[in-house]
């Protein structure tokens, strides 16, 4: 699922197509040489807006109506952290773990990331994935002075919550390539697919980029707790997980955390065809 992806290029027939088209609507304008001279003077726009007409038009109409404006982002001041400092941090939450690829604020991000971010493997803090999103959700009700509610409290066994196929497969590879406790990996908090249901999300994602779960999420708010700390914070999807409900034989719905009166972060699930511009859904994508 995922191998190496084959990126098209302007040489191969799909893309010779694209400029083929390119081509005929450039002789249909009928440039003059000072019109034509001012277009190339103006190449940064016409690239910019090349790469914005693209990223429109290739991707997929399916659940296009989950869609709805959204304003909403990270009011509370969040940015990525040093991946040393989240490191650290990890290391004092779970003294058990170890190791990670030290160069990583070095590399350059891939195309929709906010920053690095410090993912230990699940399979190192619990023998299942929902015991570790519970040792998660635990520790950020310690380090928030009790201030958290889990909704879905005692629905976390591997009947009713489970990673999706395409992030288990995607952080199983990061495991084999880097080989470490710590998984370093490029990646948003949420704002990227603001607006969006969940599976509109997972529709649109680029061919590097899988939704992140309840555990790869709660350990980025136990390294960046100022992610969530005001009612008008973007409340942040789990689109990498899949959830049943009670009574229901489909995984229909995914959890999310949210911000309420009180000052409490909350944990809980919703329907995956839900768009609200409360919510975004965060992702993470493989590295360059």
């Amino acid at each position: 699922m995922f191998g190496k992806t084959t990126l098209i290029t302007s040489r191969d027939p799909k893309g010779q197509q694209t400029v083929a088209i390119f081509e005929a609507a450039y002789n249909k304008a009928k440039l003059d040489d000072g019109r034509a001279q001012r277009l190339n003077e103006r190449g940064g726009e016409l690239k910019a807006g090349f790469a914005k007409l693209i990223a429109e038009l290739s991707v997929t109409d399916r659940f296009k109506d989950e869609e709805v404006r959204s304003s909403y982002g990270y009011l509370s001041g969040y940015t990525p952290k040093p991946i040393v400092e989240q490191v650290k941090r990890l290391v004092e939450l779970f003294p058990s773990i170890g190791g990670y690829a030290e160069n990583a604020d070095s590399l350059a991000l891939s195309d929709g990331a906010e920053g690095w971010f410090a993912i230990p493997r699940f399979e190192k803090i619990a023998p299942t994935y929902g015991e570790a999103v519970q040792k998660v959700l635990d520790l950020i009700k310690q380090t928030r002075n009790g201030k958290f509610y889990n909704y879905r409290e005692g629905q976390l066994s591997p009947d009713r919550l489970k990673q999706s196929d395409r992030t288990a497969a995607a952080f199983e590879k990061l495991g084999e390539e880097q080989g470490d406790d710590i998984l370093i990996v490029p990646a948003q908090f949420g704002i990227r697919h603001r607006g969006r249901s969940v599976r509109r999300a997972r529709e649109v994602f680029a061919g590097n980029e899988f939704g992140l779960g309840a555990f790869a999420i709660g350990i980025m708010l136990l390294t960046h707790p100022e992610r969530l700390q005001h009612y008008d914070d973007l409340y942040i999807d789990c689109a990498g997980d899949k959830f049943r409900p009670d009574g229901e034989r489909e995984f229909s719905i995914a959890p999310y955390f949210f911000f309420y009166g009180g000052g409490e972060v909350g944990f809980y699930a919703r329907r995956v065809g839900s768009a609200c511009g409360f919510f975004g859904s965060a992702s993470a994508f493989f590295p360059q």
